[in-house]
């Protein structure tokens, strides 16, 4: 089901992206704001590790300076069928982690701190095998297909919004500027729901991993309280890639569309379900 509502909202962003390229730009103009978007984020997904990593302030770390943390992800990577990943600690006092990387094998697992010092091991475990879960599902590689058709739909909006759309006897100037101002907030809206989609879905596959749908239930009622407690100083660019977003709260109604994660609550009550 997952899988299938993921699809469907790719499908929304293609069509958004035929319905505002036919508008604005025609067949030239749809090629060239995909090509630009394109090249932005195949630049952004080769280098994403590194400045990933810079961004957080974290630094690699090997099996002799953390032999605990590594052979915890060995163990789970094995579970998972994936190579080891890179593992780097972040030196921030709100508990959380991430993964980045462009693939299996070239893929960081991260955590701050924070988390080292706040929950038990069979909860650090959890949030691990949530990251491994992340790899194992290829999400850096949707979130780069997404990020590029949402930048290809903005893109083509200020294109004619500063260029003006087609001119011909049925297009009309309040409907192009609509669409210049709407299309964008509607792809931003697309990608969250699928960054949301793809939490849910790494957090079954997680607990699947780990045998321990409960430990990370109860990992990420600390991490959101921490959250909320703790600031942490990083970009906003970044952020949503923590398995808790460190820097906005989550909110209900209208706000919910706006958030990059689901709400926790929500999280909790479908792990609690897989473990009952």
């Amino acid at each position: 089901m997952n899988n299938l509502k993921v699809f469907v909202l790719l499908a929304g962003l293609t069509s958004l992206f035929v319905a505002i390229g036919g508008y604005f730009g025609g067949q030239s103009g749809m090629v060239l704001a995909f090509v630009f978007a394109g090249l932005m984020n195949f630049v952004m997904y080769f280098a994403s590790s590194k400045m990933v990593l810079r961004m957080y302030g974290a630094r690699v770390v090997t099996d002799a300076e953390a032999p605990g943390l590594y052979a915890m992800v060995d163990r789970l990577r094995q579970r998972a069928g994936l190579p080891m990943p890179t593992l780097a600690i972040a030196p921030h006092a709100q508990p959380n982690a991430f993964a980045t990387g462009r693939n299996p094998q070239h893929a960081v697992v991260a955590v701050t701190e924070g988390i080292l010092q706040l929950v038990s091991r069979d909860e650090l475990e959890g949030v691990l095998a949530h990251e491994i879960a992340h790899i194992k599902n290829n999400d850096m590689l949707l979130q780069t297909i997404s990020a590029t058709f949402a930048g290809a739909i903005s893109n083509l909006a200020h294109f004619g919004l500063f260029f003006g759309g087609r001119d011909d006897e049925n297009s009309s100037p309040v409907a192009g500027l609509a669409m210049a101002i709407l299309a964008p907030i509607a792809a931003m809206l697309i990608q969250f729901a699928i960054s949301r989609q793809r939490e849910f879905k790494a957090d079954a596959v997680g607990a699947e991993i780990s045998g321990r749908p409960r430990s990370l239930a109860n990992a990420l009622r600390k991490l959101d309280a921490a959250a909320h407690r703790i600031p942490m100083n990083v970009a906003p660019s970044v952020a949503p890639l923590a398995q808790v977003n460190p820097l906005s709260a989550y909110r209900g109604g209208i706000a919910s569309l706006f958030s990059t994660h689901p709400s926790t609550e929500e999280r909790v009550a479908r792990l609690e379900a897989l473990a009952a």
